[in-house]
């Protein structure tokens, strides 16, 4: 059976983080684009595995990820004033260059186009 309650809490803590992330004073971490991936939590709520990434790389998405570390223990605490939750699971940072790829697939659908586009008008041309 599936845990629907498990679904929502990552949801919400997925959501919270991201509004408490805005408010970290930390400069390597308020100085890039910085955005949560992926949230995972465990089925007893004691670990909670946030994946980062930034527009920058994996270099700086790895610098911010100390950043955030060095910071759990605000983060873990904020996390636990907005949420009602009996235990407030710990926070595990993991860097991915998720939107360093994303970009990059998107650059080579956009240098496609232009030559797809040429395919289907020399065909027109010829009639």
């Amino acid at each position: 059976m599936p845990s629907f309650k498990i679904d929502r809490t990552t949801e919400d803590i997925h959501r919270e983080l991201t509004a408490i992330l805005r408010e970290v004073k930390d400069p390597r971490v308020k100085d890039c684009l910085l955005s949560l991936v992926r949230v995972e939590v465990t089925n007893d709520l004691s670990y909670c595995t946030v994946y980062v990434s930034t527009m920058e790389g994996l270099e700086r998405s790895k610098t911010a990820v100390q950043g955030l570390k060095s910071a759990a223990g605000f983060i873990r605490r904020e996390l636990g004033k907005r949420l009602s939750l009996r235990h407030v699971p710990q926070l595990i940072f993991k860097a991915t260059d998720s939107i360093e790829y994303g970009t990059h697939i998107s650059q080579l659908l956009h240098e496609l186009e232009p030559e797809q586009a040429g395919d289907e008008a020399a065909p027109s041309q010829e009639e």
